[in-house]
């Protein structure tokens, strides 16, 4: 099967995405636009669930490798140090437009290791806080958005004045928020290319984040505070720019979004990702492959604003900067150079394995059900164990 629909038809280009939510549609889309313009070479769309390790099985056996991908921003040192991906310089001569000044600055730079070019973005997606218009009038908190960064003291300013069942903020996508607060306590997750995760800047992250928790203003542990958001009983939602399409649904929520919490005003930062699009090594790709692959990226720069309606931040500037896109909500990250920068993107080869510690154990840091210096040493040795792991099945 996998070799049915990998890239071995020279007549189609064989594009995988790991898009199996409502973004796959979007993608579908975007895609049979780009074949209804009667192209040389067509593109297939294939929506992969369990990408990655499929991807992994067909660069073993050599077969079914597809000719285009879309991968996630993490993953590229990973891939390029495993000599996986193709670099995209031929792409990027058959079509000048595709360069780095056509596209939002971290998700192009992303794709570049050592001066060499292996990506071109599609799109930022990011952590973002929605929040509930009428609540917070209701609760007199609309000041907080004076300047576009809610803290957490102003938060913790609520408590004692909600009323039972409404909480200020949920526990959406809490390792990402976790990971913006270290950023904007001048904080890293690696040091010298080691994993630092057991740092003096992670503990304070989340000890500020278990402030609100601390305070009873977190919505409870083991309960869906996404649906509770949706529900009109959470003031601040940290889901992602994706979500917005689904919170707009939502008959008579009241909603609009700005940036993940700060512990200052000094600072604020939304942890983000990117998709982009790579070529992963394969022998069968021929030159009109690369061709024609350099002809649908040029077409998705310029019309990617069906891509916009899946609620994600559009990596091309000649689609971000058409009045037409700020009619999508997300627009607000892309709205000044402030915005732009508050987009970090996590670039540190291991950053998986840091994610995923922190994705495992943040829950219950925050809620005190875990002791935190002895959860940051366990944390710092499953990234550890990972790497070692990793790099013997290198071996």
């Amino acid at each position: 099967m996998l070799t049915a629909c990998g890239g071995d038809d020279k007549n189609t280009i064989t594009f995988w995405t790991p898009l199996t939510g409502e973004d796959g549609s979007y993608m579908d889309q975007l895609v049979k636009e780009y074949n209804d313009t009667n192209p040389e070479i067509k593109v297939k769309h294939v929506i992969t669930s369990d990408m990655y390790t499929k991807i992994s099985t067909v660069l073993n056996s050599g077969k079914g490798v597809p000719d285009l991908a879309i991968i996630h921003a993490d993953r590229v040192p990973g891939f390029v140090r495993q000599g996986v991906l193709e670099p995209m310089t031929a792409v990027m001569e058959a079509q000048p437009e595709l360069k780095e000044d056509n596209y939002l600055p971290q998700a192009w730079t992303t794709g570049n290791i050592d001066g060499v070019q292996y990506t071109v973005p599609l799109d930022i997606h990011s952590n973002v806080m929605y929040y509930n218009k009428d609540l917070l009038q209701k609760y007199n908190a609309e000041s907080f958005l004076d300047d576009n960064v809610v803290t957490i003291d102003e938060m913790l300013s609520l408590q004692g004045k909600l009323e039972e069942g409404d909480y200020v903020v949920n526990d959406a996508l809490l390792g990402w928020v976790i990971m913006a607060q270290i950023q904007n306590l001048g904080g890293d997750i690696q040091e010298n290319g080691q994993p630092a995760v057991n740092t003096e800047a992670m503990k304070q992250a989340f000890l500020e984040v278990k402030k609100i928790a601390d305070a009873g203003l977190m919505t409870p542990f083991g309960e869906d505070g996404y649906l509770m958001f949706q529900a009109g009983n959470v003031l601040f939602s940290t889901d992602g720019t994706w979500s917005s399409t689904a919170h707009a649904s939502v008959e008579g929520l009241n909603f609009d979004v700005t940036n993940i919490y700060s512990t200052s005003t000094d600072k604020f930062t939304n942890r983000a990702s990117s998709h982009l699009f790579a070529m992963l090594k394969n022998d069968n790709r021929t030159d009109e492959k690369e061709q024609g692959i350099g002809e649908f990226l040029e077409f998705i720069r310029q019309n990617s604003m069906e891509w916009a309606k899946a609620g994600q931040i559009v990596a091309s500037k000649q689609v971000i900067e058409n009045p037409e896109y700020e009619n999508y909500i997300q627009s607000f990250f892309t709205s000044n150079e402030d915005e732009i920068k508050s987009l970090y993107i996590y670039t540190y080869e291991y950053y998986p394995y840091v994610a995923e510690a922190v994705d495992t154990y943040a829950a219950d840091i925050v809620r005190g059900n875990v002791d935190l210096d002895e959860t940051l040493q366990t944390m710092q040795k499953f990234v550890e164990d990972k790497i070692a792991e990793g790099n013997t099945q290198g071996e």
